[in-house]
């Protein structure tokens, strides 16, 4: 079964913020693997909990599963991500 990605609008900021070449490493991620099993990735704790995070090198996907569709909800490099 796949799941449909749905995007929240700052992650277009986001994937600025990262350049082209990154940004286009972490989406073909998202599309490849993300879509196929979401629940495989390791939910988040704390603050956070809920949701789950894609590795992606230094940078984390931030995403909730909402049913059928996987929301992404922040990109960005590993030690500012969860600020």
């Amino acid at each position: 079964m796949a799941f449909e990605i749905a995007y929240k609008r700052s992650v277009e900021k986001d994937l600025v913020r990262l350049g082209k070449t990154e940004a286009r490493r972490v989406l073909d991620k998202i599309e490849k693997e993300l879509v196929a099993r979401p629940d495989a990735y390791p939910a988040l704790r704390g603050e956070f909990a809920g949701l789950r995070k894609l590795r992606v090198g230094d940078y984390r996907v931030i995403f909730a599963i909402l049913g059928e569709q996987v929301l992404v909800l922040r990109i960005g490099h590993r030690r500012e991500v969860y600020r």
